[in-house]
């Protein structure tokens, strides 16, 4: 029987992708900061590594609730 990683497929676990350069800007506009005053995430963060991100990437996560969607961003760091 093969392993199966969880991780990324978890109920509990939200769902976490790696913006575009192109789109830094655009999100940091429309929520009226820079991108030091995001709330941060460890680039040795287990869904981080799955992504492959990299220090100074922005992670959008999405978070599913019963009667909608809530979405976050976390500046990585070392």
């Amino acid at each position: 029987m093969g392993s199966v990683d969880f991780r990324s497929s978890h109920f509990l676990v939200p769902k976490h992708e790696i913006l575009s350069k192109s789109k830094h800007q655009e999100v940091l506009s429309s929520i009226g900061v820079d991108e030091q005053k995001l709330p941060e995430i460890k680039l040795n963060d287990p869904q981080l590594k799955l992504l492959g991100a990299k220090e100074g990437d922005i992670i959008k996560i999405t978070r599913k609730d019963p009667t909608k969607e809530n979405v976050y961003y976390r500046f990585v760091v070392k």
